[in-house]
């Protein structure tokens, strides 16, 4: 069966094409479109005019490549800024009225789920409790789990263009600027630190987004060819070193570092903000990076039904 799987993100749309067979799943086909969702209305609840038009824009084009490609079944999902936003399902309406994709707008914990799913069919976790974080432009999702299960698992509305455009009014980054996200963080964020000290994971997975492009900035500094692998390398050193110069550069300079890339350049500084704070907070012994996530997840939930 030839499947379509939309992640409608805050920041980004992604759609995936995979053939299903018995146990068995071969993907045939990705796009990603930097959409934008959130921009202008995501910290007022609502999905602007122009956002809207970019959506349906996307959904548009990404229905001509399901046609295409003859799909039978298509499943679409809205996170963070469609669950959130007062007019969410008035946009899902116009989508489905348009192009005949209905959209399921999914919470934060089944969104979770799915990464977990998603995060687990790219890296091998063993036994050992290990924390997955996916860092969005609405919401940011972390779960405690290991191969088997999972343990405890929250999605906070602290995603990236939220973070944004609360606090980042300059470019460069201030110092005040970060000292108010890690304040910011530390408040928001209790519940995580608790259970952190609960579980005590050593192990940090970050799944796909953000982490992807430090994976890429990472590798083409060490000469690793770029691959579409389930896991690509990272380290907390490579972490550091890359956090420390993003502080200092704007989004021009942050342009022309091999690797970045444009729909990253804007979230990334406030992002790296969070991993920082994990990482300060909790002692983990190394980062891993699964470039499979949400969608890949669902992909593993119809192998399992």
């Amino acid at each position: 069966m030839r499947v379509a799987i939309i992640d409608m993100g805050t920041n980004t749309f992604h759609l995936l094409l995979a053939e299903l067979g018995v146990g068995e799943v071969k993907i045939t086909y990705r796009e990603k479109v930097p959409v934008k969702i959130g921009m202008g209305g995501i910290n007022q609840g609502y999905i602007t005019a122009d956002a809207m038009d970019r959506a349906l824009a996307t959904m548009r084009s990404f229905n001509y490549t399901v046609k295409e490609f003859k799909v039978e079944k298509v499943m679409a999902f809205g996170t963070s800024a469609l669950r959130n936003a007062r007019n969410g399902e008035e946009v899902a309406r116009k989508i489905e009225i348009e192009t005949g994709i209905q959209t399921q707008i999914i919470s934060g914990l089944k969104e979770a789920e799915y990464i977990y799913r998603g995060t687990r069919a790219a890296i091998k976790m063993g036994l050992d409790k290990c924390l997955i974080m996916d860092i969005g432009g609405g919401s940011v999702e972390f779960i405690i789990g290991n191969e088997k299960e999972i343990f405890w698992s929250h999605s906070f509305e602290i995603g990236g263009q939220r973070l944004l455009e609360r606090f980042q009014k300059h470019d460069p980054i201030t110092a005040d600027e970060i000292k108010n996200l890690f304040q910011f963080f530390l408040q928001e964020l209790q519940p995580l630190l608790n259970e952190l000290k609960t579980h005590k994971p050593n192990l940090l997975i970050g799944s796909s987004g953000t982490f992807d492009t430090l994976s890429d900035i990472y590798c083409m500094r060490n000469d690793i060819p770029l691959k579409e692998t389930p896991e690509t390398p990272f380290s907390i050193k490579a972490f550091d070193d890359i956090y420390e110069e993003l502080l200092v550069k704007d989004r021009v300079a942050r342009m022309q570092i091999p690797g970045m890339i444009e729909m990253r350049v804007d979230m990334i500084v406030v992002a790296c903000c969070l991993i920082k704070f994990l990482l300060t907070h909790h002692a983990f012994s190394q980062i891993r990076v699964s470039s499979y996530s949400l969608k890949e997840g669902v992909l593993a939930s119809l192998l399992e039904t």
